[in-house]
C-alpha cells in the first residue's frame, strides 16, 4: 500500500491511497476464509466448502466487508504514521475491491489549526459563592405538597375554576367530520396552568359535571398538523367531574412520605444540601466558561468547516425537535434554512473554537483518554438514552465517530486542568439567592 498526503487547507487533509492487486487478493481471501469456516451449504461438510463456492454465494457481503476492513486497517495505520488525530469524522471516497485489480481510494479529514497558546496556568477565575434563599427551599416543599396532593371529587354542581383538575372527553370536528388525533376520553388536566389553548379552557369552565358543549376554536398558526394550522375547528367537550387538590400539611408525616426522612427539618436540610451541590457545579461551569472565553479571545485561527456545519446541523435539529415536542410546526415560523443556519452559526463557531483551544491544551499537557474512560462514557450515554451499550459503541465505530468522542473527553480533561491550576476567587452572587446566571442560561 502506498499513500500521499495533500494539504487542502490549514485545517483539511486528503490522503490518496494506492493498493496493489496482491493486497486486494489477500483481503478478499481473508474475508472469504472467515465465511468458509462457518458456512453451511448442502452437499459439503462444514468448513470444507470450496472458496469459489463461498464467494459465489456471499459475494456482496464478502466484498463489502473486505473493503471496509481493509480501509479501516489503512486509516489506522496511516493516521498512526502521520501522528495526527482527526477533528472530524473521516470522509471516505471509495468503491469496492475488485479481484486481481489495483484499488485506489481516498479519505479526507480535518485537523486542528496550529496556533500559539497563551498562558493558561495560574490565571485568576472568578466563581460565584453559593447561597440558598430559604424561600427557595419553601418552593421545593410546596412542589412536594402539590405532587403528593390528594384529588377529591367536588360534589357541588358548579363550573370548574383555575387550579382545579377536570376530567373530560373531547373531540374536534372539521366540516362535520371527526378529526383524527384531536380526541380523548377521561382526559385529566389542570386548569389555569397554560397546558391548553385559552379558548379551550374557557369552554371547559362554562360546563358543569355531566354537561356537553361545543364551540369553534382557532388552531394556532404553528400547529403541527399543517392542514389545521390557523383553521377554525368545532370542539365538543363533555365534563365528567371536577377535582380539587387537598394539600398535605408540612409536618413530619410529609417528610416521611417524601423520602423517609425523620422530620421536616431533616427534609429541608437534604434539600439545601442538594441545592448547594448542584448550584456549586453550575457556578463552577459558568466560571470555567468565562475563563475559557477570555483565553480564546487572545488567539485567532481558522475553524474546520465541517465541524462548524455539523454543529449547526445539530443545533437546527435540536430546535426543530423542541418545537415539535410543544406541538408546533417549525416551518410555520417562516424562517428559511439559510436564516436558521445564520442564527446558529455564531454559537456553533464559538463551541468549535472552544473545543480546538482545549484540545491544544490537552496536546501540550500530553493528556490521554483510556479505553476504559471511553467505555464508561458510552455506558453512561446508553443508560441515559435507553440504548444497548455494545450497539452504541458499534455505531460510533461504524460511523467513524470514535475520534470525535475521544476529543470531547480530552477537552473536558483540559478544562478541568486549567481550573485546577488557576487561582479561584470566590465572589458574591449577582443577585439574592445566587441564581441570576442560571435563570439567564
Amino acid at each position: 500500500m502506498k499513500y500521499s498526503v495533500e494539504d487542502v487547507s490549514p485545517v483539511q487533509k486528503k490522503v490518496n491511497i494506492q493498493v496493489p492487486a496482491e493486497e486486494v487478493h489477500a483481503a478478499l481471501a481473508a474475508t472469504t476464509a472467515l465465511y468458509r469456516k462457518d458456512v453451511d451449504i448442502k452437499g459439503f461438510r462444514k468448513g470444507k466448502v470450496p472458496s469459489s463456492v463461498v464467494e459465489g454465494r456471499f459475494k456482496k457481503q464478502i466484498y463489502n466487508e473486505a473493503t471496509t476492513d481493509l480501509i479501516n486497517l489503512h486509516i489506522n495505520q496511516i493516521l498512526g504514521e502521520m501522528k495526527v488525530s482527526p477533528l472530524s469524522s473521516i470522509d471516505v471516497d471509495a468503491g469496492l475491491l475488485a479481484r486481481d485489480q489495483e484499488f485506489k481510494y481516498s479519505f479526507s479529514f480535518e485537523v486542528a489549526p496550529e496556533f500559539e497558546l497563551p498562558e493558561y496556568k495560574g490565571i485568576t477565575i472568578e466563581e460565584e459563592e453559593v447561597e440558598v434563599n430559604p424561600a427557595e427551599i419553601d418552593l421545593v416543599i410546596e412542589r412536594l405538597r402539590q405532587n403528593m396532593a390528594e384529588l377529591l371529587v367536588v360534589d357541588e354542581q358548579r363550573s370548574p375554576r383555575d387550579k382545579e383538575v377536570v376530567v373530560i372527553d373531547f373531540q374536534a370536528f372539521d366540516e362535520g367530520k371527526p378529526i383524527q388525533g384531536i380526541k380523548a376520553e377521561n382526559f385529566q388536566m389542570t386548569l389555569g396552568e397554560g397546558g391548553a389553548l385559552p379558548e379551550f379552557e374557557e369552554l371547559v369552565k362554562e360546563l358543569t359535571p355531566g354537561s356537553t358543549a361545543s364551540r369553534n376554536i382557532t388552531m394556532p398558526d404553528d400547529f403541527l398538523n399543517k392542514d389545521l394550522a390557523g383553521k377554525d375547528v368545532l370542539m365538543q367537550v363533555t365534563l365528567h367531574n371536577i377535582k380539587e387538590k387537598k394539600l398535605p400539611e408540612v409536618d413530619d408525616e410529609l417528610a416521611q412520605k417524601a423520602g423517609g426522612f425523620d422530620s421536616v427539618d431533616k427534609l429541608k436540610e437534604v434539600i439545601r444540601e442538594s441545592y448547594v451541590s448542584s448550584r456549586k457545579q453550575l457556578h463552577k461551569s459558568a466560571a470555567q466558561k468565562k475563563a475559557l472565553d477570555e483565553l480564546k479571545a487572545k488567539v485567532e485561527f481558522e475553524l474546520p468547516p465541517s465541524l462548524v456545519s455539523g454543529r449547526i446541523e445539530q443545533k437546527i435539529a435540536e430546535f426543530r425537535s423542541q418545537m415539535e415536542k410543544k406541538g408546533r410546526d417549525p416551518d410555520s415560523l417562516g424562517r428559511t434554512r439559510e436564516e436558521l443556519e445564520e442564527q446558529f452559526r455564531p454559537e456553533a463557531e464559538d463551541m468549535i473554537k472552544s473545543q480546538i483551544f482545549l484540545l491544544a491544551v490537552a496536546n501540550a499537557e500530553d493528556l490521554t483518554v483510556s479505553e476504559q474512560e471511553i467505555n464508561a462514557y458510552i455506558q453512561q450515554q446508553a443508560q441515559s438514552s435507553g440504548q444497548n451499550a455494545e450497539e452504541l459503541k458499534k455505531f460510533y465505530h461504524d460511523n467513524n465517530l470514535m475520534f470525535a468522542l475521544k476529543d470531547t473527553l480530552l477537552a473536558d480533561k483540559a478544562m478541568e486542568l486549567i481550573y485546577e491550576n488557576s487561582e479561584v476567587k470566590m465572589v458574591p452572587p449577582e443577585s439574592p439567592g445566587g441564581h441570576a446566571r442560571e435563570n439567564n442560561s
